[in-house]
């Protein structure tokens, strides 16, 4: 199941190992050009009314993602200043009973 399947030595391609003669005269020929095949897809039309639904729904997903992350936010700031009253809240209980 792990072991790599390699193809049979008769189905690898053999290469050519003889270097071309000095004295000839290297023929190049221009490579085929390949067109695209064409596509069974038809294209995208986009309507006055699917443009529209495409705007609102952006608009709509654009302000859903920022109330959750102005919320988020202001969650963090609550907590930051409820952390900030009880640290002060502690400090002065903590120096009144050093004091007595």
């Amino acid at each position: 199941m792990f072991t790599p399947k390699y193809p049979r030595p008769d189905t690898a391609p053999t290469l050519s190992t003889t270097p071309p003669a000095a004295n000839s005269p290297a023929v190049y020929s221009p490579a085929p050009v390949a067109s695209a095949p064409a596509s069974n897809r038809p294209a995208v039309q986009v309507t006055p009314g699917s443009a529209l639904a495409l705007v609102a729904g952006g608009s709509a997903a654009v302000l859903v993602v920022g109330a959750v992350l102005v919320s988020m936010l202001l969650a963090v700031a609550i907590t930051a200043a409820s952390v900030a009253v009880c640290a002060v809240a502690i400090r002065s209980i903590l120096l009144k009973g050093n004091k007595a």
